[in-house]
């Protein structure tokens, strides 16, 4: 393997070290999980954290250098002409300075907005321009697979919605199945129940697929990659994998449930280990299946002969230029990032602030004479959880003429960190409950003002068992999100407006989430009218002027 000019390598050694200062000592903006100013211990942590889904890490590192090598050996077949054949030397390689710069361009938004996996993605764009500086198009070329290949080690809770939604419909669907085959199993939520108690499983993110759909879709790439040239036949695998893994989790969780009905929990306990393998076996089966036949009826074209003066003659760069340019971007980058770091919090909390200054006012008592407010108690499990600046405050309110109407109210509200609260979904679907449908809706906003507000509508429900055999219980939640100066429906808005105001205003909102959830057995109209009356006598007072 030729090794590059040795003026480039240095260069690209003082650009490296000037990147790593940044990205170590003013990498992660969110401190609230992790509390490191590190992006390289922020990212390593995930790899070794179970509850990040990420274990997978490692092996995607040692994969992507092990094809960094590799691309670097193939490139050099055919080579005619000495790497730095042409020499510039006033020439600045605006490839490398523009990735580098770009890097920390996209890092510095990412820090902002505290949103480390976009720096992430910044240190792989500035690490290709440093590879790209050190060895020339000829390491660039080889290094853009193998740093791409490392958003595979990602956390993968950046797929949240995409993991809630498989895992509803992984459960969704083994439930149906399985009662077409004979076992009445109850669907809470998540949790898959025999209807005489003798076993209960709760289907877990893993379970559902999320970790297997991002380490089996790196695997797919990677068969792809290895076997194919052109880009659609290396992507039939990568689509493939995905209803693969829907597949392989159904036929997991259907394993479980047929083996716990047929000899108990034990046997449900080893079919849960065994699939765990069988889901690989399915996935990966299919997708080198695939890769054949597409091998065997579209086989690509044979290579055409490169033409190595082109590819690996290239004009030698004032190395020395670019790499002071970038120190000097590295330094302004990291004295931006310090005086962001020392500013006073900007932003306003989006609800009104308990004496304490960290918790929401305390929800009213009464409302009226017709609602009682009683105090519920925020659990052990979500104040560890969650950073320790989170406020709350909740009360279920209930009807004085008839103690069957009731209505939980809960605020939840972030501390610096936006990373405080999140979709409200995930712990409905935590507790038992079945999401069966989701809308917008306009509320009316509580107040002398009026007006409408807008909220996002679930219908959940959860099965129990009756004598007269399985029941839903339906409910209806409702839920938005209120910043300093707005509320929006979703997390997705909310997420957005608030990267939004962090970028370009430097303000960091406190934002709360309302949730409310009340019994439908009586009617959604009904519902909707218990949840207006309890915003109408319950939040004025909490909630003030909004967009």
């Amino acid at each position: 393997m030729k090794a590059p000019d040795r003026s480039s390598l240095w260069a690209a050694l003082v650009c490296a070290a000037a990147g790593a200062a940044v990205f170590q000592f003013f990498g992660n903006g969110n401190r609230g999980y992790i509390d490191t100013a590190s992006l390289f211990y922020w990212w390593g942590f995930q790899w070794f954290n179970e509850g990040s889904e990420t274990e997978h890490g490692p092996l995607v590192l040692g994969l992507a250098a092990w094809l960094f090598w590799r691309s670097l050996r193939s490139a050099e077949t055919g080579d005619r002409k000495p790497e730095f054949g042409n020499r510039n030397p006033t020439a600045m390689d605006w490839g490398a300075l523009g990735a580098m710069a770009g890097g920390l361009l996209l890092h510095a938004l990412g820090f902002a907005a505290q949103q480390a996996r976009i720096s992430i993605l910044a240190l792989l764009l500035f690490a290709w321009g440093v590879l790209r500086l050190a060895g020339g198009r000829r390491w660039g070329g080889a290094a853009v697979f193998p740093l791409a290949f490392l958003v595979f080690a990602i956390p993968v809770s950046a797929l949240d919605s995409v993991g809630f939604w498989l895992r509803v419909w992984v459960v969704d669907a083994s439930a149906a199945i399985a009662r077409a085959g004979g076992v009445a199993v109850l669907q809470s939520g998540t949790q898959l129940v025999a209807p005489d108690g003798a076993y209960n499983y709760d289907v877990a993110a893993a379970c559902s697929g999320i970790r297997s759909l991002t380490a089996l879709a790196a695997l797919s790439l990677l068969a792809g990659y290895l076997n194919f040239r052109t880009a659609w036949r290396r992507g039939v695998g990568l689509l493939l994998c995905l209803p693969l893994v829907y597949v392989g989790n159904v036929a997991r969780i259907l394993a479980i449930i047929f083996a716990a009905e047929a000899g108990g929990p034990a046997w449900g306990d080893r079919a849960h280990d065994l699939m765990g393998y069988g889901i690989f076996a399915i996935v990966l089966g299919g997708v080198l299946g695939a890769n054949a036949l597409v091998g065997r009826f579209a086989p690509e074209p044979a290579a055409a002969a490169e033409n190595a003066a082109n590819e690996q003659g290239r004009a030698a760069t004032a190395p020395w230029r670019t790499a002071a340019a970038v120190a000097g971007l590295a330094g302004l980058t990291a004295a931006g990032l310090y005086g962001l770091t020392q500013a006073p919090p900007r932003g306003q909390a989006g609800v009104v602030l308990a004496a304490d200054g960290a918790n929401p006012a305390e929800l009213p008592a009464f409302l009226g004479t017709e609602w009682i407010g009683r105090r519920t108690e925020i659990s052990a499990v979500e104040r560890e959880l969650l950073p320790p600046d989170t406020g709350f405050s909740r009360k279920t309110y209930v009807a004085v003429a008839d103690g069957r109407q009731q209505v939980f109210l809960s605020l939840v509200l972030s501390g610096r960190d936006r990373t405080s609260i999140h979709r409200p979904e995930l712990c409905l679907v935590g507790q038992g409950w079945t999401v069966r449908d989701t809308a917008t809706v306009a509320l009316r906003r509580p107040g002398a003002a009026g007006g409408e507000m807008p909220a996002t509508r679930l219908r959940v429900d959860r099965e129990i068992a009756t004598p007269q055999g399985r029941t839903r219980v339906p409910q209806l939640v409702v839920y938005w999100f209120v910043g300093g100066d707005r509320m929006v429906a979703s997390h997705g808005g909310r997420m957005a407006v608030d990267a939004w105001q962090r970028v370009t205003q430097a303000r960091a909102d406190r934002w709360a989430y309302v949730l409310m959830q009340t019994d439908a057995a009586d009617g959604e109209a009904a519902a909707m009218a218990r949840l207006q009356t309890v915003i109408d006598g319950a939040l004025p007072g909490i909630l003030g002027p909004r967009k």
